[in-house]
């Protein structure tokens, strides 16, 4: 009988959903166009009529400092510049999963789970 609750529990952990990591949220919605190592070639670039960028290359480009806020916002759609091309999905209109409160300077924001751990990826794999 031991064994049956055993393999029983087993059965029931394989249903259950893994929390997701920055990486795997990053091959699930952003590789096919900006490509596994994050350079912008995907094999969705190819079809695209603006490049995707390079996003290795974020720090590098605002004076050694990863723009988190502005990474954030592109992600999500908020505060999105014209320049953007439209096939860069608005991420904020979907599911982004359940928030967190992130503090900054005493003021707490709720930030979807699942666009956090994109933005800490993108900012450890800056070069």
């Amino acid at each position: 009988m031991k064994y049956l609750i055993i393999l029983a529990t087993l059965g029931l952990a394989a249903c259950v959903e893994e929390p997701m990591d920055g990486r795997s949220a990053y091959l699930e919605n952003c590789a096919a166009c900006h490509g596994a190592d994050a350079t912008g070639n995907g094999p969705a670039s190819r079809g695209l009529s603006v490049t995707p960028p390079d996003l290795t290359g974020l720090s590098a480009a605002n004076g050694g400092v990863f723009p988190r806020d502005a990474v954030m916002s592109t992600i999500d759609g908020l505060d999105r510049g014209t320049h953007f091309s439209a096939a860069m999905p608005e991420f904020g209109a979907g599911d982004l999963g359940d928030t967190v409160v992130v503090e900054d300077d005493g003021l707490g924001t709720p930030v979807p789970m699942t666009l956090l751990l994109l933005t800490d990826y993108l900012e450890r794999i800056q070069q």
